[in-house]
């Protein structure tokens, strides 16, 4: 039989009254998707993490990769598993809801099974209840990527999700595309090391350094809280993204310098061992996780690193010495609970639990949905015009191109009659599944950034092969503190091959422009969008939405960009 909400909730109860869980086989005959709420409380602290929302206010559909390609020794290990071998690796059931909320494995099929994922009413129910459960003794971190993402985040510049960040109760959070709103904007946003801004929680970030006299200086924003619970004192260090001056453009934070320095850190847990007295030290981290997972060798005496960024949906903790390394996925599909047992200053013991907030089975809190009501209800006009339907399955995330990016791609190539388009590998955007009507809010999830502005240009075919080789190594580099984030640049009107294990320079081959090789001393139309450098051509978003009226219904033919060997 179907579980009601109700039912769900009643059983959500339990838990949080502290009483024996649920039997798997209980839980399994009540027909609640992935025995959701099977988790046994520990010990005296309790993180909840979210992270990469991406200003995601409402449930969506959001596709999980279906490649995502290690080099090395990261072959075959998280977080560079997709699909059958996902589910493999972690225990997981085929056509299950963890297997829907975890994999891109029968997308569609399942998204017509379990529905939408996420959205801060969802999240705010878990929350409350995990509040209720443990007083006093928890915790709600949240990574960054938070204020940026959508149309309302754009339009009030990041205003928006600060409200309902407050809504929820957020304590602590780290960033990276809150950046691009610009410093000062951040600072009236998420305060400094010296005032407080509209969030009500503390914005940490030990890595990013006021270089306006010089060399880098001192932090901008607190380096680190400490906060007592459960009868400990808990250090959290914040690390923003490193590569934000690089990333985005330079004018955002001009007079910013980030860096991993994990020499800083280094310093800060010796700092919060010796001085502080912390019996647990966290990073808050928006690295990625490749980058953590270096960064839990070369730091000493970090129990957690709580990540964000690569958007990746970790089912268990993977443990480096005594680190144990994080990722809660992204768009608000996931909150994750780690309990730890701490005791003798030193954590004795953990749990852990990647829950899929499943909006089916989870009822909306009341509070929240009235401030995301009162947030969209002046644009909910505008955004829901239906531009178009979709016949495909719409989605971004992955090492190469999605197919709403190729929707991005037509679009320009078309308003710039381009032989070649680029468009970056961004891992934020939302799944349009088969049927759905595309509307104007869905362009805005994948298009919604502050330097969206399109551009066009003659390029040599050195120079198209230049660009590709240089984001192949961002994101295929053996070190991977070399790696700045995204995926590999998103084409069209062209194929290629690449050779992720090969050196830089000789990773891409094989480029054909409309079926011809590719000549080097050849000049050809290109186009894109979000340049770091400033360019004057209409929005994105304008130019996708106009394709979209203009083409009413979207069936995308099969596409073979991209060949790996």
């Amino acid at each position: 039989m179907d579980v009601t909400r109700r039912d769900f909730l009643k059983l959500m109860a339990v838990a949080a009254s502290g009483l024996a869980v649920p039997s798997r086989q209980a839980l399994a005959a009540a027909s609640v998707p992935e025995r959701l709420l099977e988790f046994e409380a520990l010990g005296n602290v309790t993180l909840l993490h979210m992270t990469d929302s991406h200003a995601t206010l409402l449930p969506v559909y959001y596709r999980e990769p279906d490649t995502l390609l290690g080099v090395g020794s990261e072959i075959g290990q998280p977080p560079y598993l997709t699909g059958e071998a996902f589910l493999r690796y972690y225990g997981i059931e085929p056509g299950t809801a963890e297997a829907y909320a975890v994999t891109h494995l029968g997308f569609t099929e399942l998204a017509a099974r379990y529905g939408k994922m996420g959205g801060y009413a969802h999240i705010a129910t878990l929350v409350k209840q995990v509040l209720a459960e443990r007083p006093g003794k928890t915790l709600l971190l949240d990574g960054g990527d938070t204020l940026q993402g959508s149309a309302t985040s754009l339009w009030s510049r990041g205003e928006d999700m600060v409200q309902a960040m407050n809504q929820l109760g957020v304590d602590v959070m780290a960033g990276h595309w809150e950046f691009t709103y610009g410093i000062d904007r951040v600072k009236e946003l998420l305060g400094d090391k010296d005032k407080g801004g509209l969030f009500k929680g503390e914005f940490v970030a030990h890595n990013a350094l006021d270089i306006s006299w010089g060399p880098p200086g001192e932090a901008i924003f607190k380096p680190y809280t400490v906060r007592e619970l459960g009868g400990v004192k808990v250090g959290i260090i914040g690390q923003a993204f490193p590569y934000t001056p690089i990333s985005h453009p330079l004018r955002f934070v001009p007079s910013v310098s980030f860096g991993i320095r994990d020499e800083g850190i280094q310093g800060l847990i010796d700092k919060l061992r010796t001085q502080e007295k912390v019996d647990v030290t966290v990073v808050l981290s928006h690295n990625g996780l490749a980058t953590d997972l270096k960064l839990a060798t070369r730091v000493r005496g970090i129990d957690v690193i709580l990540g964000g960024h690569t958007h990746d949906g970790q089912p268990r903790p993977i443990q480096v010495g005594n680190t144990l390394v994080i990722n809660s996925g992204a768009h608000g599909k996931f909150l994750s609970r780690l309990d730890l047992d701490v005791r003798a200053g030193k954590v004795q013991g953990y749990r852990y639990k990647l829950i899929p907030v499943l909006t089916k089975f989870i009822d909306e809190d009341a509070e929240m949905a009235a401030l995301i009501k009162k947030i969209r209800a002046p644009h909910e006009a505008k955004l829901g015009e239906r531009l178009a339907i979709s016949e495909s399955l719409l989605y971004r995330r992955g090492n190469f191109n999605g197919t709403f990016d190729e929707i991005i791609l037509d679009a320009m190539l078309k308003h710039y009659d381009a032989e070649v388009g680029f468009s970056p590998g961004f891992r934020w955007g939302i799944t349009i599944v088969p049927g759905q009507p595309i509307t104007l809010d869905d362009v805005y999830t994948h298009t919604a950034l502050t330097y969206p502005e399109t551009w066009t240009r003659e390029m040599t075919g050195a120079e198209i092969k230049d660009i590709m080789e240089d984001v192949a190594d961002n994101l295929f580099n053996p070190d991977t503190y070399y790696r700045q984030g995204g995926d590999m640049v998103r084409m069209g009107g062209l194929s290629y091959t690449i050779a992720p294990a090969k050196t830089m320079g000789q990773r891409i081959s094989n480029i054909r422009i409309g079926g011809k090789p590719l000549d080097p001393a050849k000049k050809y139309k290109g186009c894109g969008w979000a340049a770091v450098r400033e360019v004057n051509g209409p929005p994105v978003f304008d130019v996708v939405a106009g394709y979209l009226r203009s083409n009413k219904r979207i069936k995308l033919d099969s596409r073979p960009r991209v060949t790996v060997v």
